[in-house]
């Protein structure tokens, strides 16, 4: 049966309804793409992910939380936090600022001291800050995950509930 292509909306058409935090990894090519509109404008999201406001929201409750948060905003600037999970262990991540475009892009490497999946492998992730109808849409680049296809597709879970607890975060201010 074919359908009148006409009386249903193209779906491939934009919305005017908030685009919900989702994530999409490649294991095989190591590379992860999340994206979620959230409250607020790109300079108050592009403070949320470079200072020390990430302890404010980046904690996945009965999980982990993080604390300590330095960063030397500027390209080749350090920047690290301390992850303490539920049981108490601490996990060290780091990396530089590699590209600043304020308010629209930050692209930074990160490195655990003990991530249960990469090890101490490096990645490098993107963030893309636009304006939209609903505050900014967030777009995530998570790359370096070659090899490494179960920590890409774990990360991609992450992903999601990250741009989810930065909406949350952003709403209330």
């Amino acid at each position: 049966m074919i359908t009148d292509l006409k009386t249903k909306p193209d779906f491939r058409a934009p919305t005017t309804a908030k685009k919900l935090p989702r994530a999409v990894a490649d294991g095989r090519g190591g590379i992860i793409i999340a994206v979620g509109e959230v409250a607020g404008s790109p300079e108050h999201v592009f403070r949320a992910l470079t200072t020390n406001e990430v302890e404010q929201w980046w904690k996945y409750p009965g999980v982990y939380h993080q604390k300590d948060w330095k960063a030397d905003v500027r390209v080749c600037g350090p920047w690290s936090v301390t992850v303490e999970l539920a049981d108490g262990k601490l996990v060290h991540a780091w990396g530089e600022f590699c590209e600043l475009n304020f308010p629209n892009k930050i692209v930074m490497t990160r490195r655990f001291d003990a991530h249960p999946f990469l090890g101490d492998r490096e990645t490098t992730i993107t963030y893309r800050l636009e304006s939209s109808p609903h505050g900014t849409l967030v777009t995530v680049r998570d790359e370096g995950f070659i090899g490494r296809s179960e920590a890409a597709y774990g990360n991609a879970e992450i992903w999601g509930k990250v741009l989810g607890w930065l909406d949350t975060f952003l709403s209330k201010q």
